[in-house]
């Protein structure tokens, strides 16, 4: 059964790594739905999450491949039941026009509805922050199509196992 699924990476820090997992993914026509990194609470690592979509071979395919790579330090498949999935997403709408007079208190109660904040207020336009998983950032970007949006940004899904068990586990990734 084809279906979404994500990979946890810790990966060392350094440059050229991002290039050979991405073209790992390439060289076995695997589609990479979403991606993001960022360093860890220790410089000398970055956490990756890649979203996907396969089946189960696939999965484990890439599992079993990503492990290979010198730069992989920790590879987990995160269980959506055992695991926390967040996306961020700045967007930009418009708020001038006869039928938006009073768009921005509707606007601005859909962000608070939301649990977000705004960051860029002007005349004609206004910028928010969301963060939430998939379905809500899907959600507010619906319900705010027709406000017009001029420009959106949003990340791939971040993503940590649920409990005080970390999901990867390194040597050296932190100081006992």
């Amino acid at each position: 059964m084809v279906e979404k699924f994500a990979v946890g990476l810790i990966v060392n820090n350094r440059f050229g790594v991002l290039n050979r997992i991405a073209g790992l993914y390439a060289k076995r026509c695997y589609n990479i739905d979403s991606l993001s990194v960022g360093e860890t609470e220790n410089p000398e690592f970055s956490r990756m999450t890649i979203v996907s979509t396969g089946d189960e071979y696939m999965k484990d395919q890439v599992v079993r491949q990503l492990e290979k790579l010198i730069d992989v330090r920790a590879v987990a498949l995160l269980d959506p039941e055992n695991a926390v999935f967040a996306q961020h997403m700045f967007i930009k709408m418009h708020l001038t026009g006869t039928e938006r007079g009073s768009s921005k208190h509707q606007v601005l109660a859909l962000i608070n509805r939301y649990g977000g904040k705004v960051v860029d207020f002007g005349e004609e336009h206004l910028t928010a922050e969301i963060t939430g998983d998939a379905n809500k950032v899907e959600a507010f970007i619906e319900k705010v199509r027709d406000f017009g949006i001029l420009e959106l940004s949003r990340s791939g899904d971040i993503a940590l196992g649920l409990g005080i068990e970390s999901t990867l586990n390194i040597s050296g990734s932190h100081e006992e």
